[in-house]
């Protein structure tokens, strides 16, 4: 699969550690939601080349749906939005709900790692809208 305009952001080195938590914020700019983001897990070697551990996809279209529905803020917090199923087709290990939180709607989502034996990486996915910005 081809992903034009490249873009790369890092986490942190999590030395000695076989379960790492970063619970890091990165923010990245989707010029077209219909390209997967892609993550990559790498170790972390010192004299050679860092070893790719895993990746996995995320497929945004089921969140920017549900953003696109318009909801506002009569909804409770904790309302579900929306859900994605594991498929073929994405990364997911579970079932992954969109939900409406403190005015926010929020993914949480548990992605199968490809390319590797076994692995899972949990993320949680945000819209920002920019002010001047289209979104």
């Amino acid at each position: 699969m081809s992903y034009p305009s490249l873009q790369r952001v890092k986490t942190c080195v999590k030395k000695d550690n076989c379960n790492p938590v970063w619970n890091e914020e990165l923010t990245l700019s989707i010029k077209d939601p219909n390209v997967p983001i892609k993550l990559a897990v790498f170790d972390k070697d010192t004299f050679t080349e860092d070893d790719t551990m895993g990746e996995a996809e995320i497929d945004i279209k089921p969140y920017l749906d549900c953003l696109n529905m318009g909801v506002q803020g009569s909804l409770p917090t904790g309302t579900k939005v929306g859900r994605v199923q594991p498929n073929s087709e994405n990364c997911l290990a579970d079932e992954s709900c969109i939900v409406w939180n403190s005015g926010k709607i929020i993914q949480d989502m548990r992605l199968r790692l490809r390319s590797t034996e076994c692995g899972e990486v949990e993320v949680q996915i945000e819209w920002i809208g920019l002010p001047g910005l289209q979104s």
